[in-house]
Formats: C-alpha cells, structure tokens, sequence
C-alpha cells in the first residue's frame, strides 16, 4: 500500500505484484460523508415511494428508505411497519450515511447506526453475532467463545476478517473503545439541535488504513508530513502488530512514480484495455449499467482449435476484468459480453474463472447466472463516486454525449479527401458492372490467345477486281430471286429452284466463269425454269457447297482468291 499526500488531495494506491488493482482520493476540501453519524431533521415523506427526505445539513436532502429504518425505535408495537407512520415532518432522527451524493443521488441513509473499529463493527441494539465467512471453522469457533464474554447485553458485533488471532484483551479493548463512542452520540443526540454532525469518521487514509491493512500486505508506504503523523499514530495505538511495516518515503522522486502508479493510472481511464496476449477490453458505462465487451483483437493462438484459442483469451479476460472493476471502482450492475464458446465446459471454466478472482475484492458483489445470449450479469456495491469521475468532468459542448448535435444536417467529409474536398459519390451498380465489363474487356485484349483461331476469312481490298467481281455475283443472285417472285403465279410447270440458275460471267475478264451454285448443267439466267415459290428460294443447309461458307451462300469467283468466305 502507498499513500501519497500531495497539494492538498490524499491518494492511496494498492498494489498487488506490483500491479494497480485499488485506488482511492480524497480532496481536503471535498471530505467524504459516509460513515458520519447525524442528527437530522425530516422534511417530507413519501408513502408512495416508502422513503423520507432528511435535512443534514449539507444542503441536499438525503433519502432514508423504508428498509433502513430501525423500527425498535421507532416504538410501532402491533402496528403495521410502514414509514408514514414512523416519521413526521419534522421530526429529529439519529441517521448514519452509508453512501456518498454520486451525480443527481443524494446521500443514502441507514438510522440502523454501526461502528467500525479495528477487529469488529459494533451494532449498538442489534443483539446479533456476525463473523466473516473468510475465517476458518476452527478461528470462528474460538472467536464466538471470547465474544460471549466481551459483548455487552442488547448489543452486537460483527468480526472482521483482520481479527483473525486476536487475542481476548484486543478484542475486549475494541469492544470497550466503541461501546464509548455510542455512549457519546447519544448524549450529544440529547443535547444537539437538527440538523447536526454528532460523530464524523476519520481521514480517508486512516479509514483504509482500518479497514483494509493487515497482514496480508508487506508493507504500508507514505509520503508527506500529515498523512505520516495520522497513519503512524494510529497504527501505534491499534495495530502495533503492524508497526514494523510502516515506512516513511525520504526520498526525493516522487513515490507513486517510481512504482509507476500514475502510468497504470492512465491506462485505467481509457475506454479500451488491451491484453498481454493481444485481447482487448471495451468497458462502456450507462447510466443503468457498465457493459465490458471482449474482444480477441491481436491475439491469433498458438496453434490449437479456434475453441482452445477463444478460451485461453477469455480466460485471461475475466482476471483482468476484475481488475479494471476494482481499480475503477465500478459499481451497479455490470454485464460481460464473453466471446462465445461452443463446449459448456469451457463456458463454465471462465465463469469459476471470474468468480475466482472476485474473491480478492473486499466490495459486496454478485455473479448472477448467465444468460441465454452468454451474457455474464454481475452487481457490485457501489460506494465512491468512481476513478474516471474523480479525474474528469462532463464536457460543457456535449454534455458527456461524445457528440454535438446540429440544428442542420451536415456533410460528411470522406476519409483522407482533406478539408473542403467534396464527398464521394456512391457508385452505382450499372457503373460498376460497365466498369467491370471494361476491365474485363481490356484484360482479354492483352491476355495471348489459349486456344489456335481459325483464320476469318475477309473481303478484299476496296476497289479491287476480286471485289468487283463478288458485287457482280451477289447482284445477280438477288435479281434472280426478285424475278422469281414476280413470277410465282404464272408459273405452270412447277417451281424452279435456285440450284438451276446460272451465274453469268462477271463484267472482269480475270475472274472467268461464275461457279455455279449446284448441279452440273447450267441454265440461262432468263429461262422459265427461274419461277418458283418464295419457299423454294431459300438455300437450303444441306446443299451447302463445299468450300462455301455454310450459309448457303454461292462459292466466289475463282479469281477471287481464298479469302472470300
């Protein structure tokens, strides 16, 4: 434990082999309320809300619920227990503050009052013995023997875990110093005006000090003339046993930086926490619950199945989960959003995990059970106003949103275009398919061929006697089938077909004869044997000559070369 008393603010850190796990500060000018016993005086009762707002003189009303009222004194014998009619407006009430003002909250109180000494809480009217469960069976039993003679009548205590081999006269010494400490409040009580302060818990330092150094720490650090005087005085009057554990810090660095709390303290206050092995935390707070989300982030595995690696990360998550819960002082209701496991076993194995380590925590907590979503539903006692809210304040623009909010929409400038660059445009998807079928087309051009091509065939060239000779031939098969159809109706000795025409020679000497279309003897272009129905014209697949293009098209002029189709 360290305890650094520096311009005027008070910081206790707790270190656990040489990690942060606890932080507590306290302002000079902001002392704590709880604890502090009152007189205060009611205002106003709320039967509908079974609470009662009582005046302490702080300026906010605390609240005092139904269920903290100490109904013995309240002297309602066979009537029914509700708060309307133990409390009046106006009345005085002897009140305990077991919780601090957080945020809009006013202050929780308890008229149930309990004082805290070294080895045990006194209960004055209580009348119950409560030992710590973290005791052993056979320490328990030899305390409720010593207890039996040391607690007074009409009182009750209940033993902390730091009396654990106390002696009978330490014990009776405890018992004796707080037994003083109530007779006290009641004569001021009688005497006192509400609202009014009848008892105030010590320091902060001294406050942990009490409640949280033993014997498990090694040793108790300070630094700074006041916060020295306080501890050392104390631990020299009731816990001598721990005197030789308590230093003074002469030298001249400053402590909480040599054992690097203020790093570890800057980590604690950001949103995201990563992991030894790559993992990270993402903690959230609501204002109805803190949600801590668990992410695998850079962690990979080092081989394995992807169940292995998922387990080990959320393994090492749940320890440091606890971790960030009692350095930040989380309190309320908290949900962990583990990364989902398939084996029941695992999922269990990282629910013993976490209740493992929320054993340290000396905070009241519950580990609900999980939920159908593998959500982990916890709660823990919330008693400071938290770690990020004692270093921060609400932004004055966004008012703690994380965003500002405009009367207009606005544009949204894209990633990298600079100031005053316009947006992008989303593309659309008939652009992006012809910029696809572009892309593809430009990759076929430059890719080589796969596969052998045959040779297209191509007409000649422009002006030359082959060409000319091509039009000839194609002009006389077209004014054979235009005759053909003029004369489909006079026709008597039934239709002629194409194969019996005869290509004229073409006006060029070098092309010679036409081929003809098929069939070995020739007819003059003009003979009757031209008319025939318009069915019977059209060239038929199977009388494709061979060379031809396929299409029932006449073969070219001989002189016309190999490359007419």
């Amino acid at each position: 434990m360290i305890v650094r008393e520096k311009d005027g603010r008070t910081q206790i850190a707790v270190l656990e082999d040489g990690v942060l796990v606890e932080h507590y500060v306290s302002q000079q000018s902001q002392a704590s309320m709880a604890g502090n016993v009152y007189l205060g005086r009611v205002q106003n009762v709320l039967p509908s809300m079974e609470a009662a707002f009582v005046d302490v003189g702080k300026g906010r009303n605390a609240v005092l619920y139904a269920g903290e009222v100490n109904w013995d004194a309240a002297g309602l014998e066979g009537q029914p227990r509700r708060i309307e009619q133990a409390l009046k407006s106006g009345d005085s009430v002897l009140v305990q503050v077991t919780k601090d003002p957080i945020g809009h909250k006013g202050a929780r109180l308890t008229s149930q009052v309990t004082l805290a000494g070294r080895y045990l809480v006194f209960v004055p009217g209580g009348g119950m013995t409560g030992i710590s469960r973290k005791l052993p069976d056979t320490e328990r039993s030899r305390l409720k023997k010593i207890l039996r003679e040391v607690v007074p009548d009409g009182a009750g205590v209940i033993v902390r875990t730091a009396a654990e081999g106390a002696s009978e006269e330490e014990l009776r010494a405890d018992v004796q110093r707080l037994q003083g400490q109530w007779d006290a409040i009641q004569a001021k009580s009688k005497k006192a005006s509400a609202p009014a302060l009848l008892q105030g818990e010590p320091d902060m330092a001294i406050r942990v000090v009490r409640d949280i150094f033993n014997d498990d720490f090694s040793s108790l650090v300070v630094q700074g003339e006041g916060a020295w005087d306080e501890i050392a005085h104390y631990v020299e009057e009731l816990a001598p046993d721990l005197r030789e554990r308590v230093s003074k810090w002469v030298e001249n660095t400053d402590v909480f930086t040599v054992h690097r709390v203020d790093e570890q303290l800057a980590k604690g206050m950001d949103r995201k926490v990563w992991l030894p092995s790559g993992g990270s935390l993402v903690i959230d707070r609501t204002e109805a619950m803190t949600v801590v989300d668990v992410n695998t982030g850079k962690f990979t595995g080092a081989g394995g199945t992807l169940e292995e690696t998922v387990t080990r990360n959320n393994l090492e998550a749940a320890e440091e989960i606890v971790r960030q819960l009692r350095l930040r002082d989380i309190g309320g209701i908290i949900v962990i959003d583990f990364i989902d496991m398939v084996l029941e076993s695992n999922r269990d194995l990282v629910l013993r995990r976490l209740v493992e380590c929320l054993g340290r925590d000396r905070t009241k907590h519950q580990v609900a059970e999980v939920t159908s979503l593998g959500l982990v539903q916890m709660t823990r006692k919330r008693v400071g106003q938290g770690l990020v809210e004692a270093f921060s304040e609400t932004c004055e623009h966004c008012k703690g949103r994380g965003f500002i909010v405009h009367e207009e929409p606005i544009e949204k400038q894209g990633s990298g275009s600079g100031s005053g660059a316009p947006a992008a445009v989303e593309e659309s998807p008939r652009t992006a398919r012809s910029r696809r079928k572009r892309g593809k087309e430009a990759k076929e051009k430059a890719a080589p061929a796969q596969e052998p091509v045959a040779p297209v065939a191509s007409l000649p060239e422009e002006r030359s006697e082959a060409r000319e000779a091509v039009k000839a031939t194609l002009a006389t098969i077209a004014a054979a089938a235009q005759h053909a159809h003029e004369t489909k109706d006079a026709a008597e000795d039934g239709p002629a077909t194409l194969d019996e025409i005869q290509l004229p020679s073409s006006g060029s000497g070098s092309s010679g004869q036409a081929a003809p279309v098929s069939g070995d003897a020739p007819q003059p272009a003009g003979s009757p044997a031209d008319a025939g129905s318009s069915a019977d014209t059209a060239p038929s697949t199977d009388d494709t000559p061979e060379g031809g293009s396929g299409t029932g098209q006449p073969e070219p002029p001989k002189g016309a070369g190999d490359e007419v189709a």
